[in-house]
Protein backbone atom coordinates (compact mmCIF):
# COMPACT_ATOMS: atom_id res chain seq x y z
CA UNK A 1 0.00 0.00 0.00
CA UNK A 2 1.67 3.18 -1.20
CA UNK A 3 0.75 6.18 0.92
CA UNK A 4 -0.05 9.61 -0.46
CA UNK A 5 2.36 11.27 1.97
CA UNK A 6 5.20 8.99 0.86
CA UNK A 7 4.67 10.10 -2.75
CA UNK A 8 4.64 13.80 -1.82
CA UNK A 9 7.68 13.48 0.44
CA UNK A 10 9.66 11.47 -2.10
CA UNK A 11 9.03 13.96 -4.90
CA UNK A 12 9.93 16.91 -2.66
CA UNK A 13 13.13 15.20 -1.50
CA UNK A 14 14.06 14.20 -5.05
CA UNK A 15 13.88 17.70 -6.51
CA UNK A 16 15.84 19.13 -3.60
CA UNK A 17 18.39 16.33 -3.97
CA UNK A 18 19.03 16.86 -7.68
CA UNK A 19 19.24 20.63 -7.26
CA UNK A 20 22.62 20.27 -5.55
CA UNK A 21 23.89 16.75 -6.37
CA UNK A 22 25.10 15.89 -9.84
CA UNK A 23 24.81 12.19 -10.77
CA UNK A 24 28.20 10.56 -10.15
CA UNK A 25 28.44 9.34 -13.74
CA UNK A 26 28.20 12.95 -14.91
CA UNK A 27 30.95 14.12 -12.53
CA UNK A 28 33.19 11.29 -13.74
CA UNK A 29 32.52 12.14 -17.39
CA UNK A 30 33.30 15.85 -16.92
CA UNK A 31 36.50 14.96 -15.06
CA UNK A 32 37.54 12.64 -17.88
CA UNK A 33 36.98 15.52 -20.32
CA UNK A 34 38.90 17.89 -18.04
CA UNK A 35 41.96 15.63 -17.83
CA UNK A 36 42.34 15.31 -21.59
CA UNK A 37 41.35 18.87 -22.57
CA UNK A 38 44.10 20.85 -24.31
CA UNK A 39 42.22 24.12 -24.85
CA UNK A 40 43.08 26.40 -21.93
CA UNK A 41 39.77 28.26 -22.14
CA UNK A 42 37.73 25.06 -22.21
CA UNK A 43 39.78 23.48 -19.42
CA UNK A 44 39.19 26.53 -17.24
CA UNK A 45 35.43 26.27 -17.89
CA UNK A 46 35.44 22.57 -16.98
CA UNK A 47 37.36 23.35 -13.80
CA UNK A 48 34.70 25.88 -12.82
CA UNK A 49 31.92 23.36 -13.48
CA UNK A 50 33.64 20.68 -11.36
CA UNK A 51 34.44 23.09 -8.53
CA UNK A 52 30.89 24.44 -8.58
CA UNK A 53 29.52 20.90 -8.37
CA UNK A 54 31.51 20.15 -5.23
CA UNK A 55 30.61 23.47 -3.60
CA UNK A 56 26.91 22.81 -4.23
CA UNK A 57 27.15 19.36 -2.68
CA UNK A 58 28.77 20.83 0.42
CA UNK A 59 26.50 23.86 0.70
CA UNK A 60 23.34 22.12 -0.53
CA UNK A 61 22.59 24.97 -2.93
CA UNK A 62 21.54 24.84 -6.60
CA UNK A 63 24.07 23.82 -9.25
CA UNK A 64 22.55 26.39 -11.62
CA UNK A 65 20.45 29.49 -11.07
CA UNK A 66 17.98 27.99 -13.56
CA UNK A 67 16.64 25.28 -11.28
CA UNK A 68 14.68 23.83 -14.18
CA UNK A 69 11.18 22.83 -15.10
CA UNK A 70 10.07 19.78 -13.15
CA UNK A 71 9.70 16.74 -15.39
CA UNK A 72 8.44 13.44 -13.96
CA UNK A 73 8.24 10.02 -15.59
CA UNK A 74 5.91 7.69 -13.71
CA UNK A 75 5.46 3.95 -14.27
CA UNK A 76 2.47 2.56 -12.38
CA UNK A 77 2.57 -1.15 -11.64
CA UNK A 78 -0.73 -2.81 -12.52
CA UNK A 79 -0.94 -4.25 -9.00
CA UNK A 80 -0.11 -0.99 -7.22
CA UNK A 81 -2.32 -0.17 -4.27
CA UNK A 82 -2.77 3.37 -2.97
CA UNK A 83 -4.18 4.68 0.31
CA UNK A 84 -5.91 7.68 -1.27
CA UNK A 85 -9.32 7.87 -2.89
CA UNK A 86 -10.21 11.52 -3.46
CA UNK A 87 -6.78 12.85 -4.46
CA UNK A 88 -5.39 12.55 -7.96
CA UNK A 89 -1.87 11.19 -8.40
CA UNK A 90 -1.07 14.27 -10.50
CA UNK A 91 -2.01 16.53 -7.58
CA UNK A 92 0.25 14.60 -5.21
CA UNK A 93 3.18 14.85 -7.60
CA UNK A 94 2.64 18.59 -8.01
CA UNK A 95 2.41 19.03 -4.25
CA UNK A 96 5.83 17.40 -3.96
CA UNK A 97 7.20 19.80 -6.56
CA UNK A 98 5.63 22.75 -4.74
CA UNK A 99 7.24 21.75 -1.45
CA UNK A 100 10.62 21.23 -3.09
CA UNK A 101 10.72 24.57 -4.86
CA UNK A 102 9.53 26.57 -1.85
CA UNK A 103 11.82 24.89 0.69
CA UNK A 104 13.02 27.66 3.01
CA UNK A 105 16.44 26.09 3.53
CA UNK A 106 17.12 25.81 -0.20
CA UNK A 107 14.52 27.72 -2.23
CA UNK A 108 14.64 26.85 -5.92
CA UNK A 109 14.05 29.59 -8.46
CA UNK A 110 10.48 29.72 -9.74
CA UNK A 111 10.69 29.81 -13.54
CA UNK A 112 7.34 28.37 -14.67
CA UNK A 113 4.90 30.83 -16.24
CA UNK A 114 1.17 30.26 -16.67
CA UNK A 115 -0.59 31.66 -19.75
CA UNK A 116 2.62 31.34 -21.82
CA UNK A 117 1.13 32.88 -24.98
CA UNK A 118 -0.28 35.94 -23.26
CA UNK A 119 0.13 37.14 -19.67
CA UNK A 120 3.08 34.86 -18.72
CA UNK A 121 2.36 34.96 -14.99
CA UNK A 122 4.90 33.23 -12.72
CA UNK A 123 3.23 30.45 -10.72
CA UNK A 124 5.77 31.15 -7.93
CA UNK A 125 6.27 27.47 -7.01
CA UNK A 126 7.30 25.91 -10.34
CA UNK A 127 4.09 23.95 -10.68
CA UNK A 128 2.63 22.39 -12.67
CA UNK A 129 5.22 19.74 -13.46
CA UNK A 130 5.36 18.06 -16.85
CA UNK A 131 4.30 14.50 -16.06
CA UNK A 132 4.38 11.39 -18.25
CA UNK A 133 2.42 8.32 -17.10
CA UNK A 134 2.88 4.72 -18.17
CA UNK A 135 1.40 1.47 -16.91
CA UNK A 136 3.54 -1.63 -16.47
CA UNK A 137 3.57 -4.96 -14.66
CA UNK A 138 4.44 -5.22 -10.98
CA UNK A 139 3.47 -3.68 -7.67
CA UNK A 140 5.79 -0.65 -7.55
CA UNK A 141 5.54 2.99 -8.44
CA UNK A 142 8.63 3.68 -10.55
CA UNK A 143 9.55 7.38 -10.76
CA UNK A 144 12.20 9.47 -12.50
CA UNK A 145 12.48 13.13 -11.52
CA UNK A 146 14.38 15.55 -13.73
CA UNK A 147 14.90 19.32 -13.62
CA UNK A 148 15.49 20.61 -17.13
CA UNK A 149 16.98 24.06 -17.67
CA UNK A 150 15.51 26.45 -20.22
CA UNK A 151 18.79 27.02 -22.07
CA UNK A 152 19.15 23.42 -23.15
CA UNK A 153 15.41 22.99 -23.77
CA UNK A 154 15.54 25.94 -26.17
CA UNK A 155 17.94 24.02 -28.41
CA UNK A 156 15.57 21.06 -28.92
CA UNK A 157 14.94 20.09 -32.53
CA UNK A 158 12.42 17.97 -34.44
CA UNK A 159 13.28 16.64 -37.89
CA UNK A 160 10.78 14.95 -40.16
CA UNK A 161 13.16 13.03 -42.40
CA UNK A 162 12.62 10.87 -45.41
CA UNK A 163 13.26 7.18 -44.73
CA UNK A 164 16.43 7.30 -46.82
CA UNK A 165 17.91 10.34 -45.02
CA UNK A 166 20.91 9.99 -42.71
CA UNK A 167 20.14 10.46 -39.01
CA UNK A 168 23.82 10.98 -38.19
CA UNK A 169 24.30 13.67 -40.85
CA UNK A 170 21.14 15.45 -39.69
CA UNK A 171 22.28 15.56 -36.05
CA UNK A 172 25.84 16.63 -36.87
CA UNK A 173 24.60 19.41 -39.15
CA UNK A 174 22.28 20.64 -36.38
CA UNK A 175 24.85 20.85 -33.58
CA UNK A 176 26.74 24.00 -34.73
CA UNK A 177 23.42 25.81 -35.15
CA UNK A 178 22.62 25.03 -31.49
CA UNK A 179 25.45 27.32 -30.46
CA UNK A 180 26.60 27.17 -26.85
CA UNK A 181 23.33 28.14 -25.17
CA UNK A 182 22.82 24.53 -24.09
CA UNK A 183 26.01 24.75 -21.98
CA UNK A 184 28.20 22.04 -23.45
CA UNK A 185 29.67 19.63 -22.64
CA UNK A 186 26.50 17.67 -22.13
CA UNK A 187 24.53 14.73 -23.41
CA UNK A 188 22.59 14.48 -26.66
CA UNK A 189 19.22 12.72 -26.34
CA UNK A 190 17.87 11.38 -29.63
CA UNK A 191 14.49 9.79 -30.31
CA UNK A 192 13.89 7.99 -33.60
CA UNK A 193 10.53 6.85 -34.92
CA UNK A 194 6.93 6.91 -33.78
CA UNK A 195 5.20 10.18 -34.50
CA UNK A 196 6.65 13.71 -34.08
CA UNK A 197 5.64 14.03 -30.44
CA UNK A 198 6.76 10.47 -29.70
CA UNK A 199 10.22 11.11 -31.15
CA UNK A 200 10.72 14.11 -28.85
CA UNK A 201 9.46 12.19 -25.83
CA UNK A 202 11.91 9.38 -26.62
CA UNK A 203 14.71 11.94 -26.87
CA UNK A 204 13.85 13.39 -23.46
CA UNK A 205 13.50 9.97 -21.86
CA UNK A 206 16.84 8.80 -23.26
CA UNK A 207 18.57 11.49 -21.22
CA UNK A 208 17.49 9.75 -18.03
CA UNK A 209 19.92 6.88 -18.65
CA UNK A 210 23.41 6.81 -17.14
CA UNK A 211 26.49 7.85 -19.07
CA UNK A 212 28.29 4.81 -20.51
CA UNK A 213 29.84 5.87 -23.82
CA UNK A 214 33.40 5.13 -22.67
CA UNK A 215 32.40 1.57 -21.81
CA UNK A 216 30.78 1.27 -25.24
CA UNK A 217 33.97 2.52 -26.90
CA UNK A 218 35.95 -0.12 -25.01
CA UNK A 219 33.55 -3.03 -25.54
CA UNK A 220 32.53 -2.12 -29.08
CA UNK A 221 29.00 -1.75 -30.52
CA UNK A 222 26.68 -4.76 -30.50
CA UNK A 223 23.93 -3.38 -32.75
CA UNK A 224 23.10 -0.61 -35.22
CA UNK A 225 21.88 1.81 -32.54
CA UNK A 226 25.15 1.49 -30.63
CA UNK A 227 27.04 2.03 -33.89
CA UNK A 228 24.99 5.19 -34.47
CA UNK A 229 25.69 6.43 -30.93
CA UNK A 230 29.43 6.04 -31.44
CA UNK A 231 29.38 7.68 -34.87
CA UNK A 232 27.49 10.75 -33.64
CA UNK A 233 29.65 10.98 -30.49
CA UNK A 234 32.89 10.93 -32.48
CA UNK A 235 31.72 13.30 -35.20
CA UNK A 236 30.18 15.74 -32.68
CA UNK A 237 33.44 16.04 -30.77
CA UNK A 238 35.37 16.50 -34.01
CA UNK A 239 33.43 19.75 -34.53
CA UNK A 240 35.71 21.42 -31.97
CA UNK A 241 32.90 23.37 -30.28
CA UNK A 242 34.17 22.42 -26.82
CA UNK A 243 33.12 23.41 -23.32
CA UNK A 244 30.87 26.48 -23.35
CA UNK A 245 31.48 26.80 -27.10
CA UNK A 246 35.00 28.13 -26.49
CA UNK A 247 36.69 25.56 -28.72
CA UNK A 248 38.08 22.28 -27.43
CA UNK A 249 38.17 18.50 -27.52
CA UNK A 250 34.91 17.63 -25.76
CA UNK A 251 31.53 18.93 -26.87
CA UNK A 252 29.36 15.94 -25.91
CA UNK A 253 29.84 13.51 -23.02
CA UNK A 254 27.48 10.85 -24.37
CA UNK A 255 24.86 10.23 -27.03
CA UNK A 256 21.65 8.46 -26.03
CA UNK A 257 19.16 6.99 -28.50
CA UNK A 258 15.72 5.42 -28.09
CA UNK A 259 13.64 4.26 -31.04
CA UNK A 260 10.05 3.24 -31.74
CA UNK A 261 8.24 1.79 -34.78
CA UNK A 262 7.09 4.43 -37.26
CA UNK A 263 5.05 4.92 -40.42
CA UNK A 264 6.67 3.66 -43.63
CA UNK A 265 6.59 7.15 -45.14
CA UNK A 266 8.26 8.89 -42.18
CA UNK A 267 11.44 9.04 -40.14
CA UNK A 268 10.78 11.40 -37.21
CA UNK A 269 13.91 12.34 -35.25
CA UNK A 270 13.86 14.32 -32.01
CA UNK A 271 16.99 15.94 -30.56
CA UNK A 272 17.16 17.28 -27.01
CA UNK A 273 20.47 18.17 -25.32
CA UNK A 274 21.18 17.98 -21.61
CA UNK A 275 23.37 20.73 -20.20
CA UNK A 276 26.17 21.04 -17.65
CA UNK A 277 23.46 21.12 -14.96
CA UNK A 278 22.40 17.53 -15.66
CA UNK A 279 19.85 16.72 -12.92
CA UNK A 280 17.82 13.53 -12.62
CA UNK A 281 17.19 10.68 -10.18
CA UNK A 282 15.38 7.35 -10.36
CA UNK A 283 13.63 5.64 -7.44
CA UNK A 284 10.83 3.18 -6.67
CA UNK A 285 8.07 3.23 -4.07
CA UNK A 286 6.91 -0.18 -2.86
CA UNK A 287 4.81 0.69 0.18
CA UNK A 288 7.66 0.53 2.69
CA UNK A 289 7.89 4.32 3.03
CA UNK A 290 9.29 7.30 1.16
CA UNK A 291 12.27 6.92 -1.15
CA UNK A 292 15.70 6.69 0.42
CA UNK A 293 18.03 8.86 -1.64
CA UNK A 294 21.71 8.17 -1.05
CA UNK A 295 23.88 11.28 -1.45
CA UNK A 296 27.35 11.12 -2.96
CA UNK A 297 30.39 11.38 -0.69
CA UNK A 298 33.02 14.07 -1.13
CA UNK A 299 35.51 11.48 -2.34
CA UNK A 300 33.27 11.06 -5.40
CA UNK A 301 34.35 14.53 -6.49
CA UNK A 302 37.73 15.01 -8.19
CA UNK A 303 40.43 17.14 -6.63
CA UNK A 304 39.76 20.13 -8.87
CA UNK A 305 39.52 23.44 -7.05
CA UNK A 306 39.24 26.37 -9.44
CA UNK A 307 40.77 29.65 -8.32
CA UNK A 308 41.00 32.98 -10.17
CA UNK A 309 44.06 33.11 -12.40
CA UNK A 310 45.64 36.17 -10.83
CA UNK A 311 48.77 35.95 -12.96
CA UNK A 312 47.23 35.99 -16.43
CA UNK A 313 43.79 37.48 -15.76
CA UNK A 314 43.29 41.23 -16.13
CA UNK A 315 41.80 43.01 -13.12
CA UNK A 316 39.04 45.45 -14.03
CA UNK A 317 37.53 48.18 -11.85
CA UNK A 318 33.93 48.50 -13.00
CA UNK A 319 33.42 51.79 -11.22
CA UNK A 320 35.83 53.76 -13.40
CA UNK A 321 35.60 51.75 -16.61
CA UNK A 322 35.79 53.67 -19.90
CA UNK A 323 35.41 52.89 -23.59
CA UNK A 324 39.15 53.35 -23.90
CA UNK A 325 39.65 50.52 -21.39
CA UNK A 326 37.27 48.30 -23.36
CA UNK A 327 39.14 48.98 -26.59
CA UNK A 328 42.24 47.31 -25.15
CA UNK A 329 40.51 44.02 -24.33
CA UNK A 330 41.17 41.21 -26.76
CA UNK A 331 38.94 38.27 -27.59
CA UNK A 332 39.72 35.33 -25.30
CA UNK A 333 41.32 37.34 -22.50
CA UNK A 334 40.22 36.48 -18.98
CA UNK A 335 39.09 39.28 -16.70
CA UNK A 336 38.43 39.58 -12.96
CA UNK A 337 35.72 42.19 -12.36
CA UNK A 338 35.43 44.28 -9.20
CA UNK A 339 32.86 47.00 -8.59
CA UNK A 340 29.19 47.68 -9.24
CA UNK A 341 27.24 46.12 -12.08
CA UNK A 342 23.56 45.94 -12.98
CA UNK A 343 21.52 42.88 -13.89
CA UNK A 344 18.77 42.48 -16.45
CA UNK A 345 17.13 39.67 -18.43
CA UNK A 346 14.41 39.37 -21.09
CA UNK A 347 11.54 41.03 -19.23
CA UNK A 348 13.67 43.95 -17.99
CA UNK A 349 15.16 44.54 -21.44
CA UNK A 350 11.72 44.59 -23.04
CA UNK A 351 10.48 47.13 -20.52
CA UNK A 352 13.53 49.33 -20.95
CA UNK A 353 13.18 49.31 -24.74
CA UNK A 354 9.46 50.04 -24.53
CA UNK A 355 10.21 53.04 -22.32
CA UNK A 356 12.94 54.25 -24.70
CA UNK A 357 10.50 54.08 -27.61
CA UNK A 358 8.01 56.15 -25.61
CA UNK A 359 10.79 58.58 -24.59
CA UNK A 360 10.11 57.87 -20.91
CA UNK A 361 12.77 58.29 -18.25
CA UNK A 362 14.40 55.00 -17.38
CA UNK A 363 14.26 53.85 -13.74
CA UNK A 364 18.01 53.24 -13.73
CA UNK A 365 20.92 55.02 -15.39
CA UNK A 366 22.85 52.67 -17.69
CA UNK A 367 25.47 55.24 -18.75
CA UNK A 368 28.98 53.75 -18.45
CA UNK A 369 27.61 50.67 -16.70
CA UNK A 370 27.94 46.94 -17.30
CA UNK A 371 24.84 44.73 -17.29
CA UNK A 372 24.79 41.07 -16.28
CA UNK A 373 22.19 38.77 -17.84
CA UNK A 374 21.12 36.85 -14.74
CA UNK A 375 18.10 35.86 -12.70
CA UNK A 376 19.50 34.76 -9.32
CA UNK A 377 18.15 32.25 -6.85
CA UNK A 378 16.85 33.78 -3.60
CA UNK A 379 19.46 34.11 -0.86
CA UNK A 380 19.32 32.06 2.35
CA UNK A 381 20.98 32.49 5.72
CA UNK A 382 24.07 34.72 5.42
CA UNK A 383 24.16 34.74 1.62
CA UNK A 384 24.14 38.03 -0.26
CA UNK A 385 22.51 36.30 -3.21
CA UNK A 386 21.79 32.71 -4.20
CA UNK A 387 23.40 30.95 -7.17
CA UNK A 388 23.69 33.53 -9.93
CA UNK A 389 25.14 32.19 -13.14
CA UNK A 390 24.67 33.83 -16.55
CA UNK A 391 21.68 33.22 -18.79
CA UNK A 392 21.75 32.74 -22.57
CA UNK A 393 22.80 36.02 -24.14
CA UNK A 394 21.20 35.53 -27.56
CA UNK A 395 17.77 36.15 -26.05
CA UNK A 396 18.85 39.75 -25.50
CA UNK A 397 20.22 40.19 -29.04
CA UNK A 398 17.11 41.93 -30.38
CA UNK A 399 17.41 44.59 -27.66
CA UNK A 400 21.17 45.10 -27.87
CA UNK A 401 21.41 47.76 -30.57
CA UNK A 402 18.80 50.04 -28.97
CA UNK A 403 20.19 49.63 -25.46
CA UNK A 404 23.77 50.39 -26.52
CA UNK A 405 22.86 53.36 -28.72
CA UNK A 406 20.31 55.00 -26.40
CA UNK A 407 21.68 54.43 -22.90
CA UNK A 408 25.48 54.56 -23.05
CA UNK A 409 25.81 51.02 -21.66
CA UNK A 410 29.45 49.93 -21.86
CA UNK A 411 29.38 46.12 -21.83
CA UNK A 412 27.28 43.02 -21.23
CA UNK A 413 27.85 39.69 -19.46
CA UNK A 414 26.04 36.47 -20.32
CA UNK A 415 26.65 32.94 -21.47
CA UNK A 416 27.14 31.47 -24.93
CA UNK A 417 27.49 33.26 -28.26
CA UNK A 418 25.98 36.44 -29.67
CA UNK A 419 24.21 36.64 -33.03
CA UNK A 420 25.59 38.61 -35.96
CA UNK A 421 23.29 41.61 -35.41
CA UNK A 422 24.37 41.87 -31.78
CA UNK A 423 28.04 41.54 -32.74
CA UNK A 424 27.63 44.33 -35.29
CA UNK A 425 25.98 46.55 -32.64
CA UNK A 426 28.85 45.80 -30.24
CA UNK A 427 31.40 46.77 -32.89
CA UNK A 428 29.58 49.94 -33.96
CA UNK A 429 29.22 51.11 -30.36
CA UNK A 430 32.76 50.08 -29.35
CA UNK A 431 31.24 47.90 -26.64
CA UNK A 432 32.16 44.40 -25.47
CA UNK A 433 30.46 41.15 -24.52
CA UNK A 434 31.88 39.13 -21.65
CA UNK A 435 31.06 35.49 -21.01
CA UNK A 436 30.59 33.66 -17.73
CA UNK A 437 30.48 29.88 -17.40
CA UNK A 438 27.04 28.30 -17.52
CA UNK A 439 26.85 25.59 -14.87
CA UNK A 440 28.98 27.44 -12.30
CA UNK A 441 26.25 29.52 -10.67
CA UNK A 442 27.09 28.89 -7.02
CA UNK A 443 30.78 29.52 -7.65
CA UNK A 444 29.96 32.84 -9.36
CA UNK A 445 27.69 33.88 -6.48
CA UNK A 446 30.69 33.80 -4.13
CA UNK A 447 32.05 36.85 -5.97
CA UNK A 448 28.87 38.87 -5.28
CA UNK A 449 29.35 40.83 -2.05
CA UNK A 450 26.31 43.17 -2.10
CA UNK A 451 22.93 43.06 -3.82
CA UNK A 452 19.86 45.27 -3.99
CA UNK A 453 16.86 45.63 -6.28
CA UNK A 454 16.93 48.96 -8.15
CA UNK A 455 14.06 48.60 -10.67
CA UNK A 456 11.07 46.43 -11.65
CA UNK A 457 10.87 44.66 -8.28
CA UNK A 458 7.55 43.06 -9.28
CA UNK A 459 9.41 40.95 -11.87
CA UNK A 460 10.95 38.81 -9.13
CA UNK A 461 14.13 37.15 -10.31
CA UNK A 462 13.87 39.16 -13.55
CA UNK A 463 14.04 42.48 -11.69
CA UNK A 464 17.05 44.78 -12.18
CA UNK A 465 19.53 44.35 -9.33
CA UNK A 466 22.73 46.17 -8.55
CA UNK A 467 25.55 43.85 -7.48
CA UNK A 468 28.88 44.70 -5.99
CA UNK A 469 31.33 42.03 -7.10
CA UNK A 470 34.92 41.15 -6.26
CA UNK A 471 37.06 39.18 -8.72
CA UNK A 472 34.12 37.91 -10.77
CA UNK A 473 35.63 35.73 -13.52
CA UNK A 474 34.64 36.35 -17.15
CA UNK A 475 36.13 35.89 -20.61
CA UNK A 476 36.10 38.47 -23.40
CA UNK A 477 33.78 36.71 -25.84
CA UNK A 478 33.26 39.62 -28.28
CA UNK A 479 35.75 42.48 -28.23
CA UNK A 480 35.17 46.03 -29.38
CA UNK A 481 36.37 45.13 -32.88
CA UNK A 482 33.63 42.50 -33.22
CA UNK A 483 35.91 39.48 -32.88
CA UNK A 484 33.93 36.57 -31.39
CA UNK A 485 35.54 33.66 -29.56
CA UNK A 486 32.48 31.55 -30.33
CA UNK A 487 33.13 32.02 -34.02
CA UNK A 488 36.91 31.64 -33.91
CA UNK A 489 37.43 29.05 -31.14
CA UNK A 490 35.49 26.12 -32.64
CA UNK A 491 36.97 26.74 -36.10
CA UNK A 492 40.47 26.70 -34.69
CA UNK A 493 39.90 23.55 -32.68
CA UNK A 494 38.14 21.73 -35.50
CA UNK A 495 41.35 22.08 -37.50
CA UNK A 496 43.52 21.06 -34.51
CA UNK A 497 41.40 17.96 -33.86
CA UNK A 498 41.67 16.95 -37.50
CA UNK A 499 45.47 17.30 -37.28
CA UNK A 500 45.56 15.28 -34.05
CA UNK A 501 43.73 12.40 -35.69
Amino acid sequence: MIKAQDIVESIADAFQFISYYHPKDFIDAVFTAYKKEQSLAAKDALAQILTNSKLCAIGKRPICQDTGIATIFVKIGQKCKFDFNNEALTDLLNEGVRLAYTNKNNPLRASVLADPASHRINTRDNTPAVIHFEFCSGTNLDIICAAKGGGSEAKSKLFMLNPSDSVADTIINAIPAMGAGWCPPGILGIGIGGTPEKALLLAKKSLMDSINIQHLITSGPQNKIEELRLEIYQRANELGIGAQGLGGLTTVLDVKILEYPTHAANLPVGLIPNCAATRHIHFKLDGSGPAKLIPPVLTDYPDVNWQPDEESAIRVNLDNLTKNDLSKWKMGERLLLTGHLLTGRDAAHKRLCDMIKKKEKLPVNLQNRVIYYVGPVDAVRSEVVGPAGPTTATRMDKFTSMILEETGLLAMIGKAERGQDAILAIKENRSAYLMGVGGAAYLVSKAIKKSKVVAFEELGMEAIYEFFVEDMPVTVAVDSQGNSIHNCGPKEWKVKIADLS
